[in-house]
């Protein structure tokens, strides 16, 4: 006979340290099962090739997910100068080659042009849909599908290294939403009149998030249940860049009960982190049009 695992309502945010190989959903299966949670999401997704940060939402973190899927981010890539292939990454076959006559100096100035914001046309081999279906889909079946170019911004681009035997380049991107990293590679290779792919990829950064505190599989494996708890962070990380308000116990109870409240002193544009006198976090609010406490975003109570 056998026994269905019980699952748990936890709730918190894992930096994860993505492992090459896995997609971002299995990886948050594994993060699923060791935590044994009912509920999980991840903030962005990563393709199997590249590793790196991952934050993922357990139980009522996920309802703020969307502010990391919004976020800057930064990564470190390995751009392969000389060649392209299908994918635009080192998965695909080559489709070209070329000579590669490129100075440090040379790379460094083109790469400062891709600073600021530009246009980009998202890749074939992407997740985006088209119809319902994923544009990487239709790539497989051998079809292009027109794209139309999105504004990105690259707001820094760093040359870290560039070895001129192997014509391969390893650079650190802080962008925004939206950025595909082998896109910019190929567009580089492109500008250098050589050709390129991306060789690898490592995302740094999620908004406040930094890799330098993300644990690996390896690591919560090794971990009891209890300890794996204890690396996570609050529900409210996600947003902590935001406002907040406190509002004392009877104005608490009826924010839970879906009502606006009165609370004197707040003049706030948008959203913010709304908190019981305790310290308890309860969710998001705003500002209504009578000056009010309005309930946006609320944590399930479950004491």
């Amino acid at each position: 006979m056998q026994f269905k695992r019980i699952k748990r309502a936890i709730d918190g945010v894992l930096l994860l340290d993505k492992p090459l190989g896995y997609s971002s959903n299995q990886a948050l299966q594994q993060v699923k099962r060791l935590y044994q949670a009912a509920k999980a999401g991840h903030t962005g997704s990563l393709d199997p090739l590249a590793t790196g940060l991952l934050p993922v939402c357990l139980g009522e973190a996920t309802k703020f997910s969307h502010f990391l899927l919004d976020a800057d981010k930064s990564y470190r890539a390995l751009i392969q100068l000389g060649s392209t292939t299908t994918t635009g990454d080192a998965e695909g076959e080559v489709l070209t080659r070329a000579q590669v006559n490129v100075s440090p100096a040379l790379l460094q100035e083109t790469l400062s042009k891709f600073v600021g914001p530009i246009e980009q046309v998202p890749p074939m081999y992407s997740a985006l849909k088209h119809q319902g279906k994923a544009l990487y889909e239709y790539a497989r079946d051998g079809q292009e599908v027109a794209r139309l170019a999105r504004l990105i911004t690259i707001f820094d681009i760093k040359l870290n290294n560039f070895d001129q035997a192997s014509n391969r380049a390893e650079i650190d991107v802080v962008c925004s939403k939206g950025t595909y990293i082998r896109t910019l590679a190929e567009d580089i290779g492109q500008a250098l009149g050589c050709g390129a792919h991306l060789a690898g990829l490592r995302r740094l950064t999620t908004a406040h998030f930094s890799l330098q505190n993300a644990y690996t599989l390896e690591q919560l494996e090794a971990m009891s249940l209890d300890e794996r708890d204890e690396a996570l962070l609050p529900a409210e990380s996600s947003v902590q860049d935001l406002p907040s308000v406190e509002l004392d116990d009877d104005s608490a109870y009826y924010l839970l009960q879906g009502q606006s409240v009165w609370k004197s002193g707040v003049k706030i544009n948008g959203l913010f982190r709304i908190y019981q006198e305790s310290g308890r976090f309860l969710g998001l609010g705003e500002l209504d049009a009578d000056g009010k406490v309005a309930p946006k975003r609320l944590l399930a109570m479950r004491d």
